[in-house]
């Protein structure tokens, strides 16, 4: 009898930059790769706005919104 072929994980990250509507940017942005392959490149971008929410209310400030997000080459 054959076992199931298993499936294999996906590690790792992919990178973004990410620009924001005042013209600031924010180069190589961590997503997870496995993330990305579930939900596509569209979910980065709210993995990523988690990512500032969580920074801002450890730090007091805000990073505004996202205008464009890339991944990084």
């Amino acid at each position: 009898m054959m076992g199931k072929k298993k499936v294999k994980a996906i590690e790792g990250f992919v990178m973004f930059d990410v620009v924001y509507e005042d013209g600031t940017r924010s180069s190589r942005r961590k997503v997870a790769a496995a993330d990305v392959a579930e939900f596509g490149e569209t979910h980065a971008k709210t993995v990523i706005m988690d990512q500032d929410r969580k920074i801002a209310e450890v730090s007091g400030h805000s990073r505004g919104a996202i205008q464009s997000i890339s991944r990084s080459g």
